[in-house]
């Protein structure tokens, strides 16, 4: 995938400060080569483990969007927008930490722009934030953007390639074929279809097959 290696405590939800808001053609196009980052020393990951199963106690939300249909029901303290919520990576290295500040450690970077991450919970300028591997962690929140973005779902890769289809219609020309994990941009989403677009492709696609934005949602 597209962020730095890590143990498997970053799918452990991370503790959530006080006064903070949360929330529970036909040519085949490969998903992107990997891109993370080296993790942190071993002495510091045991450090940070240690932490946050003392406190987690959030649940992990399921991977495929399906889980989030309830995407927008709370606004953010801090940022008044709907809770949870689809953003994406501005930046090619993005840090994610145990907790909102910068003397909590870094579990891991993420090292390319762009990337969909879904907004959790809000604290001051920090957004909690989970991948679409289900990792969550904290970043600063000028590392985002509203641009939005996402990945051919990853639940569908014992399927094959998906379609990416000229119009909103199976039974329209089909125009690429997208491995899971291709990263494009979304636009003119109607609940059931999104454009689905890049430098090297440019359709339409089912939205209950990308990861980064919610089944029914509307999206310009």
């Amino acid at each position: 995938m597209m962020r730095s290696m890590r143990d498997d405590r970053c799918r452990q939800a991370l503790p959530l400060p006080p006064g903070s808001t949360d929330v529970g053609r036909s040519a085949r196009l490969p998903a992107p080569e990997g891109t993370r980052a080296a993790r942190p020393p071993r002495h510091v990951r045991w450090a940070a483990l240690g932490a946050l199963l003392a406190l987690a106690a959030l649940p992990l939300a399921a991977l495929a969007p399906a889980a989030a249909q309830n995407a927008g029901t709370q606004i953010g303290k801090e940022s008044g927008l709907p809770m949870p919520r689809f953003l994406s990576l501005k930046a090619d290295k993005v840090n994610v930490r145990a907790g909102p500040s910068k003397d909590h450690e870094v579990v891991w970077v993420f090292t390319r722009a762009g990337l969909p991450v879904e907004v959790t919970a809000e604290f001051e300028n920090w957004r909690r934030i989970r991948d679409s591997e289900g990792a969550e962690g904290w970043v600063y929140h000028a590392m985002l953007s509203g641009r939005r973005t996402a990945l051919v779902g990853s639940w569908l890769k014992k399927d094959g390639p998906v379609a990416l289809y000229a119009r909103r219609s199976a039974d329209s020309e089909v125009k690429a074929r997208l491995e899971s994990g291709v990263l494009g941009n979304i636009k003119d989403c109607d609940g059931q279809w999104c454009r689905f677009f890049s430098d090297n492709f440019d359709g339409f696609i089912q939205q209950e097959k990308l990861w980064g934005v919610y089944p029914g949602e509307k999206a310009d």
